[in-house]
């Protein structure tokens, strides 16, 4: 039996083992793909009984080489000579002779090519509604979108159709999809896969990326794949850089720039990965995001739109009829601009790039949301451009700043589909930058795609400089910023993290004969109350341990529920020093309730 998530990993064990072959393997995939009510994942795929004639070919023992066995989809805007290229326009058609370059790579590793997935028509949008074959709809609820362009590729892995899938990236169409399907997106320096053999959207922008469940399984893929290739004039040599360091910085917007277009629960689980850094060890650096932002909108709003005219404009110029109506009005934004305006923006977007890189001497990476919210099919088809344009307000400057990224999981939104948060390097800082994204990963795993409770496999072929240690704690009376007892916190090198709010069943009380004056939490399953306002602090694994050790009776640690879901040690009371004591549950928090005596006292 074959586990629901595809993983290289859990799927090089098997084959080690001798559970299952690679046609077995070939065998449940073609039963999935039959079974999937949503068939607009793919446009093409490769003949069955050549898929399993390929899988017997590899023997029934591992060969040592790096993707044996491993089934994979590819975007139908990267040559396979197996398939039609599409680029999801059928006017456009054609049978390549060559493989691109990174699936030439792939085959050599051992890996097999499933089929071709669908996109937004040549890679021109981030929702994945603009393709005459269909919308591939979220794993979690087909009412919403999967994201874009990169559609098929990632339904085809988080549905558990394939193991990973390769997309291309020109402004987050290889990291939106990504997030909307709880997935890795592992977008490279670019140049460092080579892009010959890919219908280009804007070819000195375009990055060939990876969707998988883990970051170990999109490292694997990866590395398999890169490589100078001396035949793409955009292709890159790998340039050395220095570590990340394990004391991390790490950039997040400030409030004046956090825009979730309304989605608070959104806007939660961003606070939440935030914590999540910070308690792995990570100081967090507020900075001044404008400038990302401006270059994020010259993509679209400039003349830059002139570069995916010119990668079909033969095509165009004969076909334009044949190509969606949303991606042809795109294009047509092209032809309203002269030279003098595309080098104007160039000049803009080199000062820019002079204020970001002031931004970047205060820290090491980047952590963004992926996508500030999502949205359903309808809403999109009725305001395809305006909305698409929101969806890539984190992504669109970090192609044209010359950056890397690995998008994230980090939870799932009120109506069901999944959130994701995005951390940015600078380039060529892809191996470090995936150590810390792995390890954040797994500091609070949500699963592996439609699969929510899936356990993450031991991490594989990622190494890193561990990050200093640190734990969270929530504290909800004595020790709350500007409390009697803060100090026992801060004199041991505590760290605020943020202000936080439990989930709605417990109750609050005031202890009796306590000095100075404390609180007792309780939770009560089945409580329906406004939740109790706190605050999460970080502690050294070392000085934790020395704080818990003098909490006095009847308060201990134990793990308290928050209002956005996740979970973190925090005090908690006995439910026997309560019996007596005055219920404060109805004001929300400690705080509250010393203004409370404070003004009855006047």
């Amino acid at each position: 039996m074959l586990p629901t998530v595809l993983d290289i990993a859990t799927l090089r064990a098997g084959y080690k083992a001798g559970t299952f072959r690679p046609v077995d393997v070939v065998d449940e995939i073609l039963r999935r793909i039959h079974a999937y009510p949503d068939k607009a994942v793919w446009i093409s795929r490769v003949d069955a009984d050549a898929l399993r004639r390929t899988a017997r070919s590899l023997g029934d023992e591992p060969d040592g080489r790096p993707l044996w066995g491993i089934p994979y989809a590819a975007k139908d805007n990267i040559d396979c000579v197996e398939l039609d290229t599409t680029a999801a326009c059928p006017a456009f058609v054609y049978r390549p002779t060559v493989d691109a370059q990174v699936v030439s790579k792939l085959k050599a590793a051992g890996a097999l090519l499933v089929g071709k997935t669908n996109l937004d028509q040549f890679a021109t949008g981030l929702n994945g509604t603009r393709s005459p074959y269909g919308a591939p709809r979220c794993v979690f609820n087909a009412d919403y979108i999967s994201g874009g362009s990169s559609s098929g590729s990632a339904v085809a892995v988080a549905a558990g159709l394939v193991s990973f899938a390769l997309g291309t990236d020109t402004a987050g169409s290889g990291r939106i999809p990504a997030a909307f399907n709880n997935l890795v997106g592992i977008k490279p320096t670019r140049g460092l896969l080579s892009t010959r053999g890919v219908v280009p959207a804007c070819r000195s922008l375009d990055c060939i990326t990876v969707f998988a469940a883990t970051v170990g399984d999109g490292e694997v893929v990866r590395r398999a794949a890169q490589g100078f290739d001396a035949e793409d004039p955009y292709s890159r040599a790998r340039t050395s850089t220095s570590p990340l360091p394990a004391n991390l910085r790490f950039g997040v917007l400030p409030a004046a720039e956090r825009e979730f277009f309304g989605d608070t629960v959104a806007a939660q689980l961003y606070d939440a990965a935030i914590d999540r850094l910070c308690v792995l060890g990570g100081e967090r650096v507020e900075i001044d995001y404008a400038p990302f932002r401006e270059a994020a909108e010259s993509l679209y709003g400039g003349p830059a739109v002139a570069e995916r005219l010119a990668g079909i404009q033969s095509f165009y110029d004969a076909h334009r009829d044949a190509i969606d109506p949303t991606v042809a009005l795109i294009l047509d934004g092209a032809l309203g601009h002269s030279a003098t305006d595309l080098f104007k923006a160039m000049h803009r977007l080199e000062a820019l790039r002079r204020r970001t890189d002031q931004e970047w001497k205060k820290i090491d990476v980047l952590l963004l949301p992926t996508a500030p919210t999502i949205y359903t099919v309808e809403a999109i088809q009725a305001k395809p451009i305006a909305l698409n344009a929101r969806l890539g307000r984190y992504t669109n400057f970090v192609n044209l700043l010359d950056c890397c990224a690995i998008a994230l999981p980090a939870g799932f939104t009120a109506r069901g589909p999944a959130f994701g948060v995005t951390l940015v390097a600078p380039a060529f800082h892809d191996d470090a930058l995936a150590a810390i994204a792995d390890r954040m990963h797994r500091a609070r795993p949500f699963g592996m795609g439609a699969a929510r409770d899936a356990v993450l496999p031991a991490a594989s072929r990622v190494e890193m400089k561990p990050l200093a240690e640190r734990l969270a704690i929530a504290v909800v009376g004595a020790h709350l910023s500007g409390m009697p007892l803060n100090h026992e916190l801060t004199s041991i090198g505590g760290t605020l993290l943020r202000a936080a709010r439990t989930a709605p069943d417990y109750r609050l009380y005031v202890l009796p004969n306590t000095t100075p004056a404390k609180p007792g939490l309780v939770r009560m399953p089945g409580f329906r109350g406004p939740g109790i306002d706190i605050e999460l602090w970080s502690l050294d694994a070392a000085a934790f341990g020395a704080f818990v050790e003098r909490i006095p009776a009847p308060l201990g640690i134990g793990k308290i529920r928050l209002d956005d879901g996740g979970e973190v040690s925090g005090f908690l009371c006995e439910a026997q020093a309560i019996a007596a004591a005055e219920e404060i549950t109805a004001l929300g928090g400690w705080r509250r309730y010393l203004q409370r005596e404070k003004s009855a006292a006047r």
